[in-house]
């Protein structure tokens, strides 16, 4: 940032900690929150990046940081997407356009990042129960660090938070939650709480209250004295607005404030320092503040990429992503089939499914339940029993959420619901948070499950068909964020055979199964070894679960080597269940495997990923000659370990 400068009373020195947050003149804060936007704007429209969220929280950073002391106290961001002016003001300004690039700054709290970040994050609903935690720890060990949750109004949909709500009764001692309302997660918020929300800060009541105290203040002290209508304002409302259930759970609540306000902010603080029990702070910020396309477009801007400055454009291409081509299917096949339902937890737009949600001829089958992934399995589980098609998409890293659902309510139950895991497979620049690198390993051991991936698009329509047509028990699909290889849907899309595998070629030394989106890097194995002089036999799996067992055994039996191909981890993965399989069936031919190994993978570009990890053809080959010992050029030997 602009460094002092006598002739440039504008210029700021550079902040390289707290220390020099609270060193600057109060005058010179507004020009503080000036910058760090436009640093924001400027680095991530050549980074990409969560936006929105960050230009709204930018006045309550600057006031946490001045008011208390991190890293001693600690501060706990709620997903943390909107942490990036938090790192700007603790040591990492310089690093900001790095952030979501391989090797620079992750795009959410990360502790092995900085002392400053106390917890990690990057799923909703878990800064409440965490920063109890650490509020029962600092009073076992005596301390008086302050501990600070930062939560949206999203949060409060999820039921991690309600689970630490009912909790914070039991607990003394200072303790502030801030609740961030703009009225926004990555869509518009649905449900009570948020119309309770809304409630607070719109009702006609409030409203009229806010002129009629202005209009008193103005008569009885002049017109200058207008600006302390709002103390006037703040001692009344509470009367009025429904602040009941805050109190009942043991927190004391102040508000709603204006999030933007620095001074009344940092005055704020500084009073609820002082408190001795539990507090929460209510402020209404802005998604976007500053940066008008953001105002206009917060859903878009909740996270892009690169985008253009002055428009607000991003990059685009004809190819239309899963996400999109789901949207869009979804809408046929609820068009054909009354019974068909869509569901989402509060991501319509990630999802594909506005275009579902718009449509005023499905639309009253279009259902959003907030952040609340469990209850979504469960709501989807009571739709299946009355003889509704529920297709319930959430991403593969969301989805974890609701793994006692899955075996408790849809497996058990054998209920026909049709899962449809998004951003299967490494998401690349957001990092292990996430990465959906688990989700075969948490599903295929589930009993009753049919469970999917698509090669290129045209397959994943046809699987999605598949899926409205199967109502013999639970079914799910994975597939990939971002475009795939633009393959075109059929006019007439297929109903797929239950566990039948596409045989591309058969008979060949070196047996190739490539699933999913990694079928490509299968065939471009293929071209090599056939140009060194291997006979292949190439296969597309489709089914997860239930395998194909006849082509693969047949394929493995005539094969010296078999190479599975996966975007998720190894262990307990899908070349983990070929290998299961042939051991069942008695055959001994050995399997390498290309995927992902077992650690959380970091964040980055994918092509830098996958080479730094071992996914390529080039590797396949590698491992593939050395099963067959012949003699190969291995650089990195530790990538062949494991592989048998």
């Amino acid at each position: 940032m602009k460094k002092s400068n006598s002739s440039d009373p504008a210029a700021l020195p550079a902040i390289g900690g707290p220390a020099d947050v609270k060193a600057l003149e109060p005058e010179q804060l507004p020009l503080l929150a000036d910058e760090i936007r436009s640093v924001l704007i400027d680095s991530l429209s050549r980074t990409g990046g969560h936006l929105g969220p960050n230009l709204g929280v930018v006045e309550l950073c600057i006031a946490l940081h001045r008011v208390f002391d991190s890293p001693k106290d600690k501060f706990l961001f709620d997903v943390s997407h909107q942490g990036y002016v938090h790192k700007m003001l603790t040591g990492r300004w310089g690093e900001i356009g790095t952030i979501r690039q391989y090797g620079g700054l992750n795009g959410f709290l990360l502790r092995t990042e900085s002392e400053h970040d106390c917890y990690g994050a990057g799923h909703a609903g878990t800064a409440l129960s965490a920063a109890l935690g650490m509020v029962a720890a600092r009073n076992l060990k005596g301390g008086d660090e302050h501990v600070v949750a930062v939560a949206g109004d999203a949060a409060f949909t999820c039921g991690p938070t309600f689970e630490a709500l009912n909790n914070i009764a039991s607990h003394r001692g200072p303790f502030i939650v801030v609740l961030n309302d703009n009225e926004w997660s990555i869509d518009k918020n649905v449900g009570a709480i948020a119309r309770y929300f809304n409630k607070i800060t719109t009702s006609k009541t409030y409203s009229g209250l806010h002129d009629a105290a202005a209009n008193f203040v103005e008569k009885i002290m002049g017109k200058g004295a207008r600006r302390i209508a709002a103390k006037v304002e703040e001692g009344a409302k509470n009367v009025i607005v429904p602040s009941v259930i805050f109190e009942e759970f043991g927190l004391r609540y102040h508000g709603p404030i204006d999030g933007h306000d620095l001074p009344l902010l940092v005055k704020t603080f500084e009073f609820l320092k002082e408190q001795k029990d539990p507090v929460i702070l209510h402020i209404i910020t802005e998604k976007g503040r500053g940066y008008e396309p953001a105002l206009e477009k917060p859903d878009k801007f909740h996270g892009l990429g690169k985008y253009k400055i002055e428009t607000g454009e991003t990059d685009g291409t004809s190819t239309p992503t899963y996400s999109q081509l789901y949207g869009s299917t979804m809408v046929d096949l609820a068009k054909a089939d009354p019974k068909v339902a869509a569901i989402t937890a509060a991501m319509p737009g990630g999802t594909g499914l506005s275009v579902f949600r718009d449509d005023e001829a499905v639309r009253d089958r279009y259902f959003d339940v907030g952040i609340a992934e469990e209850h979504a399995a469960l709501f989807a589980c009571g739709l299946a029993t009355q003889g509704v098609k529920p297709f319930l998409a959430i991403y593969s890293t969301f989805m974890q959420r609701a793994f006692d659902m899955l075996v408790h309510d849809v497996g058990i139950q054998d209920l026909p619901v049709r899962l449809c895991m998004d951003r299967a497979g490494l998401s690349g620049d957001d990092g292990p948070t996430h990465h959906g690198l688990f989700d075969i390993g948490y599903l295929r051991h589930i009993p009753n499950f049919v469970f999917m991936q698509p090669k290129d698009e045209e397959e994943f329509v046809d699987m999605l068909h598949t899926m409205a047509a199967y109502d013999d028990g639970p079914i799910a699909v994975r597939y990939p964020r971002g475009v795939g290889t633009g393959a075109q849907p059929k006019a007439r899309p297929e109903r797929l055979e239950i566990g039948r595998a596409e045989v591309l070629s058969s008979g060949g030394d070196v047996a190739l199964i490539g699933l999913g989106h990694l079928f490509s890097m299968a065939e471009e194995t293929r071209d090599r070894l056939e140009a060194d002089g291997h006979s292949t036999s190439l296969i597309n799996p489709r089914f997860i679960k239930p395998l194909d067992s006849d082509a693969i055994a047949r394929a493995a039996r005539e094969a010296k080597v078999v190479c599975t191909f996966e975007d998720h981890v190894l262990h307990n993965g899908f070349g983990a269940a070929v290998i299961e399989l042939l051991h069942d069936l008695g055959v001994a031919t050995p399997v390498v495997r290309i995927g992902w190994p077992d650690e959380f993978v970091e964040h980055g570009n994918i092509p830098a990923l996958r080479e730094k990890h071992g996914l390529s053809a080039d590797a396949a080959v590698a491992k593939i000659t050395y099963a067959l010992g012949e003699p190969a050029p291995v650089r990195d030997t530790a990538k062949l370990a494991g592989t048998r």
